[in-house]
């Protein structure tokens, strides 16, 4: 008995803790001004410090796949 009703009441508590966390902590929103500041200063840089600015500033989903399998830049040739 306890299992039948104890499964779906623990599904319900960890769904009001979830809204309560989500409620309480909430995604903060992106200015577009600072982020095309921060992409201009970032391409005035040159060489690596440039590749490691771009990468900060690149969208989440292309990040998350960079992670995973990095592109490593080629040298460059002298």
């Amino acid at each position: 008995m306890w299992m039948v009703v104890g499964g779906p009441l623990l599904v319900i508590v960890a769904g009001l803790v979830t809204v309560v966390i989500a409620v309480k902590n909430p995604d903060p929103v992106l200015n577009k001004s600072d982020y095309e500041r921060d992409l201009a200063a970032a391409q005035r840089l040159e060489g690596q410090a440039k590749v490691d600015a771009m990468a900060k500033l690149q969208p989440a989903h292309q990040a998350r796949n960079h992670a995973a399998s990095p592109v490593v830049p080629a040298a460059p040739s002298k």
